[in-house]
Formats: C-alpha cells, sequence, structure tokens
C-alpha cells in the first residue's frame, strides 16, 4: 500500500481518481487545486503525487518542482488534456517519472502507478543503504556496525586533525594499525610518511638503531652512519605497535622525543630536531605494567592524553557479518557477485567467541574461500576447530542470561524475523502507531515498513 497524493482542479476527476486507487489498496489523500496542495506537500509525506498540469492560480509544473526540492524521494506522474510533447519533455526534465493524457484508460493508469511506486522504492532503498553505508564504513576499511566501533569512528574524526598523541587500546587482532593508518590518513600531515614498528619484534640495540638511527662506528656492524625512523617520518607519523614491551632504557629516549622533539642517533653526540607524531598501541594496560615497574608512568602520561578503546569482536557482534561481507568483498575485488552464507554457517560466525578478533576472522574467511563450492559458504567449509567449538556449547547458549530452549528449533532466519517483528512493534508502541513517523526513526521507507509488518491475517 502507498500512501498517493492527487491534486486537480476538477472535483470530478479527483473522485474517479480515489475510487480506482482505493480500490487497489492505496491510501489517498485528494486535493482539489493546486494552490491548497502546497501545504500538504510540504507537511506530510507521499510515496506519489498524480497532478493535473494545467491549474490556476497554481499550475502541476509549480507543484512537480516544490515537491522535487522538499520531498526528492517522491515519485511524480502528470495528467494533461492536451498530450503536447512539449509539455510532457518539460515536465520530465523537471523530475516527473511520466504522464498520462485526458481521457486516460484505467489499465493504463494503473500500470503507470506501479511503475512509479516501484521507481520510487528503488530510489528510497537506495537512499537508505546509501546512510547504512556511510555509517559502515566512516574510515575506509574500518566497519563501524556496532556503537562501540562507531564511538571509535568519532575519536578518530576528532584527533585525527590534532598533532596529539593517542595510545590505543585493544587485544591482539582487533585492528589497531588500521585505526593508527585512520588518525593519519585524516590529518594534515597525511601527505607525509606513515612508519609502523613492532616494539616486541625487535631486541633492545636493534630497536633503538631502528627509532633513532646510528653512526658510523657506534657498535660491531654499523659501517655507516644511518638515519633512524624518527628523522625519515619527519613532517609525518610514527606508529609504536606493543609499546608495553618496549624497554626501561629506550622509555626514556621516548621519552626525550616527546619532550624536546629532537633525537641523538646511537653513537652520536650532535641532536637532531624531529617533528613526529607519536600514535602507541598496546594490548597490555600500562597501569599494571607501572605497577610491576616495567614502564614509565611519565612515559604513560605524555603517550595517554587521548585513550581510544577497541573492544574485542565478541562484545561487538554487530560488526560479525559485516566484517564478513568486508573480507569476501577484499578477497573477490569489486566486480565479482560475493557467495551466499547458510543460515547455519552464519550462526557458527555468530556464536563463535573469536579470541584472535579481527585477524582470526578474516583467517577463516580465507579458509572457507579455499573449500567452497557452488557460490555458497556452509559450515562445513569453516575452519574446524570454530564449528567444534561451537557445536560443544562455546555458543549463545554459553552465554550468561541466553536460555538455549527459545532458539531450539527455529533457523536463524527466522530468529532474526521475530526478532525484527519484535522491534518494529515497540517502534510503533513508542510513535503510538505513526508509521511515517516509525519508517523516519527506522531509516527505512514507507513502502519497506509496510512490507515488513506482520500480515494481519496471520
Amino acid at each position: 500500500m502507498a500512501r498517493i497524493l492527487l491534486v486537480d482542479d476538477e472535483a470530478s476527476i479527483l473522485s474517479v481518481l480515489s475510487t480506482l486507487l482505493k480500490a487497489e489498496g492505496h491510501d489517498v489523500v485528494p486535493i482539489l487545486g493546486g494552490d491548497k496542495a502546497q501545504d500538504v506537500i510540504r507537511s506530510d509525506e507521499f510515496d506519489l503525487m498524480i497532478s493535473d498540469i494545467r491549474m490556476s492560480p497554481v499550475d502541476g509544473m509549480q507543484l512537480l518542482k516544490l515537491i522535487r526540492r522538499e520531498k526528492p524521494t517522491s515519485a511524480v506522474i502528470m495528467i494533461t488534456a492536451y498530450g503536447s510533447v512539449e509539455t510532457a519533455v518539460e515536465a520530465m526534465k523537471e523530475g516527473a517519472f511520466d504522464y498520462v493524457t485526458k481521457p486516460f484508460k484505467v489499465d493504463e493508469l494503473l500500470i503507470t502507478v506501479q511503475r512509479a511506486l516501484e521507481y520510487r522504492n528503488a530510489i528510497a532503498e537506495n537512499v537508505n543503504l546509501k546512510a547504512q553505508l556511510e555509517s559502515r564504513y566512516q574510515f575506509e576499511n574500518i566497519i563501524a556496525e556496532s556503537p562501540a566501533m562507531r564511538k571509535v569512528c568519532e575519536m578518530i574524526e576528532r584527533v585525527a586533525p590534532t598533532d596529539t598523541t593517542v595510545l590505543i587500546y585493544g587485544e591482539s587482532g582487533t585492528g589497531k594499525e588500521l585505526v593508527a593508518k585512520a588518525i593519519h590518513a585524516h590529518s594534515r600531515r597525511k601527505t607525509k610518511c606513515f612508519l609502523p614498528i613492532n616494539c616486541a619484534a625487535l631486541p633492545e640495540p636493534l630497536l633503538e638503531s631502528e627509532m633513532f638511527g646510528h653512526m658510523k662506528g657506534a657498535f660491531t656492524g654499523a659501517t655507516s652512519n644511518k638515519d633512524g625512523l624518527f628523522e625519515t617520518a619527519n613532517g609525518g607519523t610514527i606508529f609504536l605497535d606493543e609499546i608495553g614491551s618496549m624497554p626501561m632504557s629506550i622509555q626514556s629516549k621516548l621519552l626525550r622525543v616527546l619532550q624536546e622533539k629532537e633525537i641523538r642517533r646511537v653513537g652520536g653526540n650532535e641532536t637532531i630536531s624531529v617533528d613526529v607524531r607519536v600514535l602507541a598501541a598496546t594490548n597490555d594496560r600500562l597501569e599494571r605494567l607501572i605497577e610491576e615497574q616495567r614502564f614509565r608512568e611519565d612515559l604513560y602520561y605524555r603517550l595517554s592524553v587521548i585513550p581510544i578503546e577497541i573492544k574485542p569482536l565478541r562484545e561487538r557482534p554487530e560488526d560479525i557479518l559485516p566484517l564478513v561481507y568486508h573480507t569476501l568483498r577484499k578477497e573477490l575485488g569489486p566486480n565479482k557477485e560475493l557467495p551466499n552464507i547458510d543460515p547455519d554457517a552464519q550462526l557458527v560466525l555468530e556464536q563463535y567467541p573469536w579470541p584472535g578478533n579481527v585477524r582470526e576472522l578474516e583467517n577463516a574467511i580465507h579458509h572457507a574461500m579455499t573449500f567452497t563450492k557452488e557460490g555458497r559458504i556452509t559450515k562445513d567449509v569453516l575452519p574446524a576447530k570454530i564449528v567444534s567449538a561451537v557445536d560443544a556449547g562455546g555458543g549463545i547458549s554459553a552465554v550468561p542470561g541466553v536460555r538455549a530452549e527459545v532458539y531450539k528449533g527455529k533457523s536463524l532466519k527466522g530468529f532474526l524475523r521475530s526478532k525484527e517483528k519484535e522491534y518494529l512493534s515497540q517502534v510503533l508502541q513508542y510513535v503510538e502507531g505513526d508509521k511515517e513517523k516509525a519508517a523516519k526513526a527506522l531509516r527505512i521507507s514507507l513502502a519497506t515498513l509496510y512490507r515488513k509488518l506482520p500480515d494481519p491475517k496471520d
């Protein structure tokens, strides 16, 4: 059922059109005269407007321009008794979907209305999809469907334009470097270097040399002078991953860099000024390392000017399936059709706790793509340890407060549909049954809302 605005200066035409369209199940609002229709267009929402072109003092072309400006997703059909090509072309140029001529044939009119509504629904769905995609992909490859990741994106947006030092917390595999890259990419330093270094991957002498450089003869094997990462990244950004693993002796030198904006190469006496933004990340709580005297408290306060915490994947299940499809798209490229994911496979993906977080999820999808057949990802092509963990009770039935019998015998699609109906009912109750307000609150078209509502006959 669609909401249709009828505008004509002939009462008989309004009566005939209203009867026809109501018989098709549509909600029809007839308005006698274009001048009265202006206020209705501004204050109300319609899927379709059907208007006569020749009216006075406000004609159909004026109404067409108004509704295209005020309600751009509404479709428009113009009616003319003249059928001139010039009038029709002008109306189409202004955004009308189509036009019909008086006297019109009933079947022809109804077909045109159906096509116009299908067009309108496609436009509205496209606008809604674009809004959803913008919310999910706010920073390139960062998936932000969950409230926790939306908060991370908001933090990135705020801190990126500054030169403030940022400390990123998160378990291994949550995407700390991805967040650091997003901060750099949206900063004024984006045209300069972004250099990552894993503080846990290098022994102390080599780490110091990598960061600050060295002079010829400073140690065995130093056969020439070497610039460190701070010199190389001058004007850009350095990302210090696993900062909690940095030896105490190097921590003191890093503190000097942050305070004085200068470095000294290993074996050198000269100080070199550097302009580098420092982003750091850790999967350890630095407060605990401070208590254990493994991390300098003064360095901690220098690094944690702005802390950003990335929640583990198990605490943001809304991101799991979007991450799956994002990984598939990266794997297959922009033009190939994505495989379907069976409900049983979806259930496994959503119930598994993902101790390795996003990195483990991506590996699982790469594994599945290796063995998938006929464009379907089934439970059988997922890694055995993931399926076994869920089958052994490590999934939803193991979550406190969730009764397993609620889900027994119900497919994922059935469960999601029941939850969707429940949510729609709550929203409608909140807006006191106003479907237009509900559609706006849900960020879907009115037509989509009607499709999703339970059939009264059920």
